[in-house]
């Protein structure tokens, strides 16, 4: 192991036995929700976790330790912190370490530590990609990077539906990164199953998602996948609704001079305001969604080694 990583015991058993292990982010934590709605989340996904069969690994970074594997002392302590912990991407991870700060995962940071401890499948709510108005900001997750280098599944919602979500698409195609529906051909996008984008790959079966994970490890194929889960029917928002709201955030952040690792937070804290809560409630159910199906996925993945 990594000199600056530590396992918890319970996930470093099960990675030796050959366990289904799920890995899960911290950024939701910290900047995604409000505590204590935060913490109590974080624990809902993890019994979701552990009831489809897998063990989760919370993911962080505490007193400059990558951490695979969080204690409920921990998650508190992140979820009492919020916004005051560094919000880490793979660009801020040796600043943290070195500085011994406590730092809050995204997905492309999450993945990086996920794949140092050996964990191969990850459930999150949706992934970063290309902002609004990119073409003229540049404003592109390094999520998206991420997930053409480094070997992890990320189940999530789709991408988050502030973003471009057309470009965003484009971008993973054009970085060789599967994007395989779970019994869809349309890319959810996020607070919502339609986006009117289809998808060329559909898996209807834990199982089928796992075999092509096997398979495409046989090949040594580098590289994410994103297995695109859509948010359940009945917690679905109206797409005119909210689309108007991210409409909205998005001019608002934009007056602001709203830039960089700050403009998620700013946009999905501000959506939640502009729907009276409705986008907070969508946001939690697709967290447990895709936390039930990342642990089905892998169960049946560890079945294949």
């Amino acid at each position: 192991m990594h000199r600056y990583l530590d396992v918890s015991p319970e996930v470093a058993e099960a990675l030796a036995s050959g366990k289904a292990v799920v890995a899960l982010e911290s950024t939701i934590i910290s900047h995604g929700m409000p505590y204590p709605q935060n913490v109590e989340t974080a624990f809902r996904v993890e019994k979701v976790v552990r009831d489809a069969g897998a063990v989760p690994a919370t993911i962080a970074i505490m007193g400059g330790r990558l951490k695979v594997g969080l204690d409920a002392e921990a998650v508190r302590s992140l979820g009492k912190k919020g916004r005051d912990a560094v919000k880490v991407s793979r660009r801020d991870i040796a600043w943290t370490i070195a500085n011994r700060l406590d730092g809050a995962t995204t997905v492309a940071a999450t993945m990086i530590l996920a794949a140092m401890a050996g964990v191969r499948v990850f459930a999150t709510g949706g992934i970063g990609g290309v902002h609004r108005g990119a073409e003229r900001t540049m404003d592109i997750s390094a999520d998206l990077e991420e997930l053409a280098a480094t070997d992890v599944a990320v189940v999530c919602a789709g991408a988050k539906s502030i973003l471009d979500l057309s470009k965003t698409l484009e971008y993973l195609e054009t970085r060789g990164v599967p994007v395989i529906g779970f019994r869809t051909r349309e890319f959810p996008a996020f607070y919502t199953s339609r986006s009117g984008m289809t998808l060329e790959m559909r898996a209807e079966e834990p199982a089928d998602i796992a075999r092509f994970l096997r398979a495409k490890r046989d090949l040594g194929l580098s590289g994410g996948v994103v297995i695109a889960n859509p948010i359940p029917p009945e917690f679905e928002m109206e797409a005119s609704v909210i689309g108007s709201a991210i409409d909205r955030a998005v001019a608002e952040a934009e007056a602001q001079g709203i830039r960089g690792k700050e403009t998620t937070p700013f946009l999905l804290a501000r959506v939640k305001e502009l729907t009276g809560g409705e986008s907070l409630e969508s946001n939690i159910a697709l967290v447990l969604n895709n936390a039930k199906l990342a642990a089905m996925v892998a169960v049946e993945l560890a079945s294949l080694a």
